[in-house]
């Protein structure tokens, strides 16, 4: 811990890996805005944590596709904190299509996911970077997925984002140093709702069978994952432009 309190912006912080990234953040003496775009309750509760953890924290609902909305929430926390030192793009969303559906995938589902969470990225990193620049370690950690990385059984339009996303995160890297550094974390599956809602009826055993055959012998957590967005804020100096994959050992031995 340390005396100086720092800023983050954890963009979909309602919930899940936003929401264990936040409350990590306020452990290690960083305020926090946490921002949401429907779950007023559960960014609550998430704002609550953060607060128990020693953070002071700012609500923030705003659309991360829409600019103007997320051009507030950045002069809302110029005017809150007076600094900006990490940002954690987490917003995003995916639609419950199969891959070989063609015909379900309508251009306004494909559109939607790509706004948030290509574009949303984008447009909250523009308005951030001003402040980020003025920090000693400014910082941006990108939300990705081992589902843009490789081929899976994600929809379509998710796993081309999360691609998009990993291009962006090296090519902010170099368009933003040296003041920034920018990389990103790529979960494989996780445990909780999203693979839920993902895998249904068969959450359980495909669970089990994911980590039977994985090294560690477990499948992923939302703290597994703020732990890793967390090293590289604080502890990764001279790390810029990479994509930590954390499935423990999955995708590296299969």
């Amino acid at each position: 811990m340390t005396s100086e309190r720092f800023a983050a912006l954890v963009s979909g912080a309602a919930t899940g890996i936003g929401r264990s990234a936040a409350v990590a953040l306020a452990r290690h003496g960083y305020d926090v805005v946490i921002n949401y775009s429907r779950s007023e309750d559960a960014a609550k509760e998430t704002a609550r944590q953060a607060e128990a953890a020693g953070a002071r924290t700012l609500l923030y609902r705003a659309d991360v596709s829409d600019d103007a909305n997320v051009r507030a929430m950045l002069a809302a926390t110029e005017k809150e904190f007076g600094r900006l030192d990490a940002l954690i793009n987490n917003a995003g969303t995916t639609v419950d299509v199969e891959p070989k559906d063609f015909d379900a995938m309508t251009v306004e589902v494909w559109n939607r996911v790509f706004s948030v969470n290509v574009l949303g990225l984008f447009l909250v990193t523009r308005a951030a970077a001003p402040l980020l620049k003025k920090s000693p370690n400014g910082c941006i950690v990108n939300t990705c997925s081992i589902a843009g990385l490789r081929p899976s059984a994600q929809p379509l339009p998710y796993a081309a984002s999360k691609a998009a996303v990993a291009n962006l995160t090296k090519t902010l890297a170099n368009a933003l140093g040296p003041k920034i550094r920018v990389n990103a974390v790529a979960p494989g599956w996780i445990e909780g709702d999203w693979m839920k809602r993902t895998l249904a009826d068969n959450y359980q055993g495909l669970m089990d069978r994911r980590a039977k055959y994985t090294p560690l012998k477990r499948c992923c957590t939302e703290d597994d994952v703020a732990d890793s967005m967390l090293s590289l804020i604080l502890h990764n100096r001279f790390v810029t432009g990479e994509i930590i994959i954390v499935d423990g050992g999955f995708s590296s031995t299969t």
